[in-house]
Parts: C-alpha cells; structure tokens; sequence
C-alpha cells in the first residue's frame, strides 16, 4: 500500500496531462456514465462496486444498463477502463469519487449506509494529497460532518483533511451530480459542475479534474453550499410538479384538459416553465431530496411546511390513480375485486430501464390490496422480483391478448408502445401520461 504523499500542484499537472488515476466507487447510473466521460478524455479510471456481478460484467466488456452499450465499455477499457471490488486498489488513485445510493429507509428518514459505508472501506487506503469528492444527493453538512470524520478516523496514517492554503492532508469536496437518464436534448458535457470543498486546493483540484470533461465547472463557497444546490434543483421540480398534479385534479372536476392548459401556458416566453402531472415521483433524486431537507432542517427546529406539503401531493397521486382506475371500471360494470389489470410500463420515466422509487410499483402493490389480478408489460424488464421497498416477483406479459384485460393502466410511457392499436384493441384504457393524446375513443380515461 503506497503512503507517498502527492503535493496539490504535482496532482493538478497530473490530471492536466491526463495522468491521473481516477477511482469511481458505485457503478450504476451516475458512477458508470462519469467513468466513460472520464476514459473519453485518455483518464485511467478504476471502477469500484460491491456487486460481485457488476465487477465480472464490465470486465468481460459487458453492460447492464440499457442506454451504455457493451461497446462503450470495450471502448474505456482500451483506454485503462477495469473495475474490482478491492478496497485497496485506493491506494494507488490519485482521486476517487463516490457515487454511491442515498436512499430513505421505512420511516422516510436519510439512509446514509452506502456513503459511510463507502467511506469506512476507502479510509483505511487514503493518502496525503488524494482528492475525495462524494457526488452522492445529501443535505447540507454530510460531508463535513459524516465523511470528513470518518476518513480522519479511518485512516492508519492520522491523516487530517486540509482546511486552508498549505495544509498537507485530504483534500475533500462535494460535487452533485446531475444526470438525466434518457434525456438527450443536453449533451453530459454541457451540464456545469458545481464544486464545494473543505479547502481552496480541494476546489482547485476538483475544478481542475471536472474542468476535463465538463465545458464550465462552478465553484462555491462550501461543500453545504453545493449540497444545497442539488437539493434546491430537486425541490425546485418537485414543488412544481405537486402544484400541476393538485391542478390535474381540480381541472378534472371542471371538465378542463390540464395538458391543453400547460400547453397553452407554456407559449408565454417569460416566466413560465412546464411541468407535467403524472402518477406520482420517481428516481432517485426527486422523491427523495425534499425528506432529507426536511429531516435536516428539524436540526435548526425549522419545519419546510411548503416542501412537505408537495411531498405530500406527489406521494398521494399512486393512489389517486387507483380510485381513477376504480370508477372507471365501475363505469363500465366491473369491480375492482377479481378484475384482470395490465401496467404499462415499470419505469420511473419513459425510455430507461430504471425502476428506483418507480410510482408503477406502488401502484400495482396497491392494486393487488384492492383485489386485481396485475399483469405488467415493459420492454427493459422481463422480470421484476424484489427491491427496497417491493417484492412483487413478476413476469412481463406480452401485448398479444391485450383483449383478455378489464383494462390496460398506462403509467410508463415508453416510445415503444403503439398506443392507437393498444387503444383499438383494449376494453378500457386508463392513461396516466397522457399518451394517447390526439386519440379520440371512449375507450379512453385521461387521469
């Protein structure tokens, strides 16, 4: 294990001339994504992950997310690209970046395992001079107060993390990320990097190492200041979406198209910005970020009544959609009890195969309370077994007999499906995303 210091401006000519060797810890769909931008730039990058199965995947050249194709990973491995689940290859890094889950446990409180978990396994390997970045969503103040000391704790050497020009040590930062799976309208490199660290050389070498592969890098103050960022982003979309699915709701009531209304609104050059009603929140970002600000502003005896109460909103559409799918069978004679359902869709979002806080698995859990038979049908999954918060141990149900189904629930929607045909061929369609826009059938439930 190497102990060698690295001095600040001795690294910043290494990741200038791309010498550098960058470890990213959690190969999923922020951390694998980053380490190709990386290894598009001629960086040697490290892929680290506890998942035994990922590690075999990527080193045979394979993939295991839709949209990152085996080619992409053959193509980082021409340029050094190879993953392990051994800890101890830190050591030899020059920086590492955590990309790891932040998810909410049962009582929607933060579950910071995965990051101190990450942290415990990587400090026993750090050295003076390495940059330690968390990009993991968080609130303000985790990686002051939880990474920060367990890194100083962790270490055998008694490293101390830099806090000032000309301090020796951990240069630490936070970094949010800000994917968008399935959104290509802004190219990865395109979207500016904010970066928050615990000392200037912390924000000079992250500016310099994101600064390779990011067109314009934005520095802050403090690394609270960039979790905040991240925070303020989610919320920010959160809060809208709850005002426009409250709207859905009462524009139903009125007999007014909400889509019609957004459409319309958005016309305005100033001022306005769509967002659309669905079926509840997904992902990992923006179900989520609202309770971990929540959960941390108890700490100040400050209550985000305003944010809580959109929490509230969206957290409630799953179930809203059930009393839809209710009426709407009872309009055509049917109970909800022993009637046959077929889900479109298992994504969060339509086109990717990421099912993190999908409202889809809340919504056939609900629907199987109520006495549905459930079906599901989505092209990324053939099978869904049993995550976090779901055991629903399902298999894909092909389109073939779609005639056999009470009613065919749209939640997902995904490009793929030809919507006029399944329109054509259902009994009853329930559609969350407006999918079946510009379709004219009294088949049809828009909700």
């Amino acid at each position: 294990m190497s102990t060698i210091s690295t001095s600040l401006p001795e690294l910043k000519q290494r990741i200038e001339s791309r010498e550098a060797r960058i470890g990213i810890v959690g190969m999923g769909y922020v951390g694998l994504p980053l380490a190709l931008l990386f290894s598009a730039e001629r960086f040697r990058i490290t892929g680290f992950d506890i998942a035994e199965s990922k590690v075999e995947t990527l080193n045979s050249g394979g993939s295991y997310i839709v949209r990152i194709l085996p080619e992409h990973i053959q193509e980082a491995q021409r340029a050094g690209f190879s993953a392990t689940s051994d800890y101890s290859e830190v050591a030899s890094m020059d920086a590492v970046i955590i990309c790891v889950p932040t998810p909410l446990n049962e009582y929607h409180e933060p579950d910071l395992s995965y990051v101190t978990g990450t942290v415990q396994s990587i400090a026993p390997y750090v050295r003076a001079g390495q940059l330690i970045v968390l990009e993991s969503t968080t609130y303000p103040g985790t990686t002051e107060e939880i990474v920060v000391p367990l890194l100083e704790k962790g270490n055998p050497h008694g490293l101390k993390v830099a806090r000032s020009v000309g301090d020796i040590g951990l240069h630490v930062a936070f970094s949010p990320e800000r994917e968008d799976p399935g959104n290509d309208t802004v190219a990865r490199h395109d979207i500016p990097k904010v970066v928050g660290g615990c000392d200037p050389g912390a924000v000079e070498l992250a500016t310099a190492m994101y600064g390779s592969i990011f067109r314009r890098v934005i520095p802050v103050s403090s690394p609270a200041v960039a979790e905040m960022t991240k925070l303020l982003e989610n919320i920010y979309r959160c809060v809208n979406i709850a005002l426009v699915n409250e709207l859905k709701q009462l524009c139903m009531r009125m007999g007014i198209d909400m889509h019609e209304v957004i459409d319309a609104a958005k016309t305005k050059p100033f001022g306005f910005q769509a967002f659309y009603p669905g079926p509840g929140l997904g992902g990992h970002c923006i179900p989520i970020d609202p309770f971990y600000l929540s959960w941390k502003a108890k700490e100040y005896d400050f209550r985000t009544k305003f944010i809580e109460l959109a929490g509230e909103v969206n957290i409630g559409m799953p179930y809203f959609v059930i009393e839809q799918t209710a009426a709407a069978l009872n309009d055509h004679r049917k109970a909800m009890n022993g009637s046959k359902i077929l889900v479109l869709g298992l994504s969060y979002k339509k086109d990717i195969d990421d099912l993190r806080e999908s409202p889809s698995l809340t919504i056939i859990e609900l629907l199987r309370q109520k006495g549905a038979t459930v079906f599901y049908n989505d092209p990324f999954f053939p099978h869904v077994g049993r995550g976090r918060h779901y055991d629903l141990n399902m298999e894909n149900t092909p389109l073939d007999n779609i005639e056999q189904f009470d009613a065919v629930l749209i939640v997902t929607d995904h490009s793929t499906y030809d919507y006029k045909d399944i329109v054509n061929r259902a009994k009853l369609v329930i559609d969350t995303r407006n999918a079946t826009k510009g379709i004219q059938s009294d088949k049809i439930v828009r909700c």
